[in-house]
């Protein structure tokens, strides 16, 4: 394409150029060059091609009588301004009055003194780390970010025999007042509470009213509850039949329990019909350790509700190049706790442990563990005669009471077993 630009002369633009083809344009700094033409030019390429960034490194060499030039593009000496902006030079065709357009890179030459040379490598000292030859190394050829980091971690560094010793002096001085014995148990104590309390609903220790510690609408908001109408107008509409049946079949007994026990007319009924559709699918969910995309369809479960069950109560896995939505153990007991404070909710602030722990598919102990994280009250099994034990209840429940309790949690330490 050529563009006029006056009457004896017109703007060439060159096709797509290479490397090699580019202009060279050089500034000096110490000055400008009086005699231009006295002066011999080289440049050298790097001879490894392959590497995409010492490909295009070059070094120009400006030679005169009385001193040398050298300029790169690479490196601390060489210019920034070739990495932001893109340069071009016209060069004139005197014959055809053409004016060629090329691309060029700028180049700052420095003087060579004659008979300067650089200081003799040191000995590698051989009693040096690792750690140190990399610092080494960043101190000669790192960038300014890494030169950055290694002053700043220099700053910060405290002797490490100085830490040592005081850290060592520390920690004796805990052994001997407290015992080793004690400082594990506080351990072992610690990171049980701190497992726990990652996984327990939203909690108002201080609030006035037990319905309110555990409050219903951060179990379910508004609108997951009004999306479970449909659902539970279908759990309501179950027959004695189909109750048995799910009885039999080993089903969710929690919510067997609720369905047989609720009232039959009045929101009560409506909303204890939501509840247990929705507590039906934790307990399921609890079952499972693999979630795939078709849980909870056959059941009517709306994407709202599905979508909170996946984002609360799984943990997402690759497995053959594929994302899955796993339960794991502790996705497990968050389960529970969710369940539970749910079945406080829906029986005047009172739950049967002994049946979740069973529709959950976990231990007794671990499901107690799980009502005292919470604060709540233990009501253990009565103990009767022989002679009524039909008639006894073995049930273990729990009930939330204010103030909530505070456990003194007792771990039996494991015994090692021994290598042989």
């Amino acid at each position: 394409m050529t563009t006029t630009m006056a009457a004896s002369c017109s703007l060439v633009c060159c096709g797509e150029e290479r490397d090699s083809d580019k202009a060279v344009i050089v500034q000096f700094s110490n000055g400008s060059v009086k005699n231009a033409d006295k002066l011999d030019f080289t440049m050298y390429k790097n001879t490894d091609e392959s590497n995409p960034r010492k490909k295009s490194r070059r070094i120009l060499v400006a030679e005169s009588d009385r001193l040398s030039y050298v300029g790169n593009n690479f490196g601390t000496g060489s210019l920034k301004c070739n990495n932001l902006c893109q340069y071009y030079v016209g060069v004139l065709n005197k014959q055809t009055m053409q004016m060629e357009v090329h691309s060029a890179q700028l180049f700052n030459m420095q003087p060579q003194i004659p008979g300067e040379t650089t200081e003799s490598a040191k000995p590698q000292d051989t009693t040096l780390t690792y750690r140190d030859k990399v610092d080494s190394l960043i101190e000669a050829f790192g960038t300014n970010k890494q030169k950055r980091a290694l002053s700043s971690r220099r700053l910060n560094q405290v002797g490490s025999d100085t830490l040592q010793q005081a850290v060592a002096k520390a920690a004796n001085t805990v052994i001997d007042q407290k015992g080793l014995e004690a400082l594990q148990q506080e351990v072992a104590e610690t990171e049980s509470q701190a497992e726990l309390a990652l996984h327990l609903p939203p909690c108002t220790a201080d609030a006035d009213r037990p319905e309110n510690v555990y409050a219903f609408d951060d179990l379910l908001s508004p609108v997951e509850f009004g999306a479970l109408e449909q659902a539970g107008s279908k759990m309501a509409a179950l027959t004695p039949e189909e109750l048995q049946k799910m009885r039999d079949d080993g089903g969710c007994l929690c919510v067997v329990k609720l369905l047989e026990n609720m009232p039959t007319v009045g929101d009560t009924r409506d909303k204890t019909s939501r509840c247990a559709f929705y507590l039906s699918l934790l307990l399921n969910l609890a079952r499972q350790k693999s979630i795939s995309r078709k849980f909870g369809q056959e059941e009517g479960c709306p994407r709202i509700i599905l979508n909170k069950l996946m984002k609360t109560f799984t943990v997402e896995t690759f497995n053959n190049g594929r994302i899955q939505n796993m339960v794991s153990s502790s996705m497990r007991a968050k389960l529970a706790a969710y369940s539970l404070a749910l079945l406080l909710h829906l029986g005047h602030m009172t739950a049967d442990l002994t049946l979740l722990h069973r529709d959950l598919g976990i231990t007794e102990a671990r499901i107690i563990e799980v009502a005292k994280s919470m604060g709540l009250t233990l009501i253990r099994p009565s103990r009767v005669k022989s002679d009524e034990a039909g008639l006894r209840d073995d049930h273990f429940r729990a009930s939330l009471v204010l103030p909530l309790v505070k456990y003194d949690q007792f771990m039996e330490r494991r015994k090692r077993k021994k290598m042989h």
